[in-house]
């Protein structure tokens, strides 16, 4: 039987109990090892962040943990080779394995220097002058961001085990609060070993990071007005997190990220041989493929004028009928496995569920040629393309396969665009892909409400443009509705998101004493 995956809990790594559940290999189907929380004292993981890791944090200054988050992201960057390996078990061609590991050391790095050039070298934010109160002017207010007394608990998604957990580290580290990080078990073993590599660095103070492999029964009991919750996955889970006692009554803050029905709208201008038709085309295929499709701003619905469905069909087919599938590292491979079978097989399913909806005019739901690797044993699936004839129907815009699958669908004109997007009920990434201003104008100001991203792709951005599924820790990432109502990333804005706003008052010459607090 395989070991347990340990755990770092309480300034020890330490293995849980039991059986544990067996996570395999995507691609061999090998057993990679076995995760339990059971015999972890999790109650005494919080006691730990909160005794140890809160104060070391909040007795040092932005600029300091800005130091130490970039020395824990290095640590990480030196050891990529070790995690890529690791990914290759998961199912991660090397591409993919770049856009999360070299995806998250970059974000952590982007918010170190955020942290240096937009925070002071204190320990408290002042955030704007004296605002008179009173007609004599000598009482008024400001606010300050101070550190809460808490910690902040991730709760991550397996498709992302390292930018998922730095980008929602490095913001939580910046404002002095200690982390707990719950990787999802099929990908949890990637996540450890990245936590070991920054513990192992020393670049972090004893008790600022924890990481538990298995689940967290009891833990959220030991949460309150202090904390914060960062989840990512289901909307399911998210409904029965934001449900949970810690914060409906104790109030802790809590963000998610779930479920979105992603989609780009070809514009009516981008006929085939234009620019515009080649960059949607490519980057439809792209969504399809990197990480097989198991992003959560990949594209899962394909807008395309009515009359230009069928170009659209043979452009996309014809590229992804060049993809080679097969395992990671094996020659001219370029699309791995999904990140196990039970995963696969929920995505044929829900790939049906699509498929009755139309006609699949590319891929296979039940068979698969790869290379470097047994079909059956591996995690892999075609990528499927469904045309979908009507673009009302229900299935597209309501059932979300977390996997290669796209439908494809044509629109009348910008409004019924507006009105397909909009039937997603929220999402995190939309894009644009046209150089008719007037069309662009229109759909963006009409989808915006139900983006948290949109991204406007032509001619001119193309040679830097990062696309339509890369997120950037500039800028916020979440969506509303369905895709969770949160937000993460954005910046600065991420980092007081886990701050404490509060207004003081005062005289004027108290209120000038509060900003030399951020010098």
């Amino acid at each position: 039987m395989s070991e347990i995956l340990e755990s770092y809990v309480a300034g020890r790594w330490s293995a849980g109990t039991g059986s544990g559940r067996e996570v395999r290999d995507a691609v061999t189907g090998e057993t990679v090892t076995r995760v339990s929380s059971e015999g972890l004292d999790l109650g005494a993981a919080v006691a730990h962040a909160r005794a140890k890791g809160g104060p070391a944090l909040r007795a040092m200054t932005f600029h300091e943990r800005a130091a130490a988050l970039k020395a824990a992201a290095t640590a990480v960057h030196e050891g990529k080779d070790r995690l890529y390996e690791l990914s290759a078990r998961a199912g991660c061609t090397t591409r993919d394995a770049a856009v999360d590991i070299d995806g998250g050391t970059g974000t952590a790095f982007v918010y170190a220097s955020l942290g240096r050039k937009g925070l002071p070298d204190a320990r408290v934010v002042v955030e704007d002058e004296f605002i008179q109160l009173g007609k004599e002017g000598v009482f008024g207010g400001r606010h300050v961001l101070t550190s809460p007394h808490g910690i902040s608990l991730q709760i991550n998604a397996f498709n992302f085990p390292v930018w998922g957990m730095l980008e929602k580290l490095a913001p939580a580290l910046l404002a002095g609060v200690p982390t707990i990080v719950k990787p999802a078990t099929p990908t949890a073993y990637i996540a450890v070993e990245a936590v070991r590599m920054m513990i192992d660095s020393g670049a972090l103070p004893e008790g600022s990071l924890q990481v538990v492999a298995g689940s967290i029964p009891g833990l959220l009991d030991e949460l309150g007005g202090q904390d914060h919750i960062g989840f990512t996955g289901s909307a399911d889970t998210a409904a029965a997190l934001r449900g949970d006692p810690a914060v409906t009554r104790r109030s802790a803050h809590f963000n998610a990220e779930a479920d979105s029905l992603n989609a780009s709208v070809l514009g009516p201008d981008a006929a085939p041989g234009e620019p515009e038709f080649d960059l949607f085309v490519k980057e439809l295929v792209t969504e399809m493929t990197v990480k097989a499709g198991q992003k959560c701003t990949a594209i899962r619905r394909a807008l395309v004028p009515a009359d230009r469905v069928d170009a659209v069909a043979e452009a996309v087919s014809e590229r992804l009928a060049g993809v080679t599938i097969g395992a990671p590292g094996a020659e001219g491979v370029r699309m791995g496995a999904l990140v196990g079978t039970e995963q696969r097989d929920d995505v044929r399913d829900a790939a049906r569920r699509i498929a009755a909806a139309g006609t699949v005019v590319h891929g296979d739901l039940d068979r698969v040629d790869v290379v470097g690797a047994d079909a059956e044993r591996g995690a892999f699936l075609s990528p499927v393309l469904v045309r979908v004839d009507d673009a009302d129907r229900a299935e597209p815009h309501e059932v979300e396969a977390f996997g290669p699958v796209s439908s494809l669908m044509g629109y009348r004109d910008a409004e019924h665009a507006v009105e397909l997007l909009a039937r997603g009920e929220g999402s995190l990434a939309g894009s644009v892909v046209s150089a008719d201003a007037d069309f662009v104008d229109r759909v963006v100001a009409g989808a915006a409400p139900w983006h948290g991203r949109l991204l406007v792709l032509d001619r001119d951005s193309a040679p830097e443009s990062t696309g339509h599924g890369t997120p950037m820790p500039q800028l916020v990432h979440g969506g509303p509705g369905r895709a969770g109502g949160g937000q993460e990333e954005g910046g600065l804005r991420a980092v007081h998101a886990h701050l404490q706003r509060s207004a003081v008052q005062g005289s004027p010459a108290v209120l000038e004493r509060l900003g030399s607090l951020g010098d």
